[in-house]
């Protein structure tokens, strides 16, 4: 029997859900960081600032940004290592990577760029002071496997970054689910001609762990430290550990 996961609200097989999961990704590229502007009404940006911030990076550090996207976070570490530091963008949507790598370039940046598998990394061992994953993993199709990876590439005492939208308090459920499935998909018919789109990027919210939940993931990972700080009431949660 063929192994079994959810795109959104629906179960489908496993070995299904990248190439889904990259449709929907290649169709939202083009309005991907102005949806988010709007979605979130900027709050993503103080979101990733906070994650950066709580990655502790120095000078010379080496980061790789998993699932990096439009290169957020990828820029801003490297604005933090500087010269001497080492910043990688992945992510297994060729789309969006291209976006991110041409947004870097046009912000002066040069940095390396990979499309990889965050299940299959091809890095050495050992190797990094900070692996960041952000508003990627709900969407990975074995995220116990990923998260394996990213404390394999990791050096001892290197950190792991998860910045994930996460449960809310449940005074808010109410409020939160109109405007997710009834505002979101709408905004994304509009702005970029895809409902169906951010329809799934509501679903796979509810589908992803709760906090508890992927903290120990994190934990049965490998990293120790394991914990968690809830932004905005638990809109997004941002999750970290060490490896030891």
């Amino acid at each position: 029997m063929s192994e079994k996961t959810h795109f959104g609200f629906d179960a489908i097989n496993a070995k299904d859900k990248a190439d889904r999961v990259a449709r929907v990704f290649d169709s939202v590229a083009p309005c991907y960081d102005l949806m988010n502007d709007l979605m979130s009404a900027g709050l993503h940006r103080y979101w990733k600032a906070f994650t950066v911030a709580r990655g502790g990076v120095r000078e010379g550090a080496r980061v790789l940004d998993v699932a990096g996207g439009t290169g957020d976070l990828a820029l801003a570490f490297a604005r933090r290592v500087g010269k001497a530091g080492e910043v990688w963008l992945t992510d297994i949507n060729e789309t969006m990577l291209a976006r991110g790598r041409d947004r870097i370039c046009d912000e002066g940046f040069i940095l390396p760029v990979a499309r990889c598998d965050a299940e299959k990394l091809p890095f050495p061992s050992d190797y990094f002071d900070c692996v960041s994953i952000a508003f990627g993993l709900r969407n990975m199709t074995r995220k116990d496997a990923a998260l394996a990876e990213a404390r394999r590439v990791l050096r001892p005492g290197g950190r792991l970054l998860v910045l994930e939208f996460s449960r809310i308090e449940k005074a808010l459920l109410p409020a939160y689910d109109f405007y997710s499935f009834k505002l979101i998909p709408k905004l994304g018919e509009w702005i970029a001609g895809d409902a169906a789109s951010y329809r799934y990027l509501a679903e796979s919210i509810r589908r992803h762990p709760d906090q508890e939940t992927l903290k120990k993931m994190i934990e049965d990972a490998g990293f120790e430290r394991g914990d968690f700080h809830n932004l905005c009431f638990g809109i997004a949660a941002l999750h970290y550990g060490v490896k030891f």
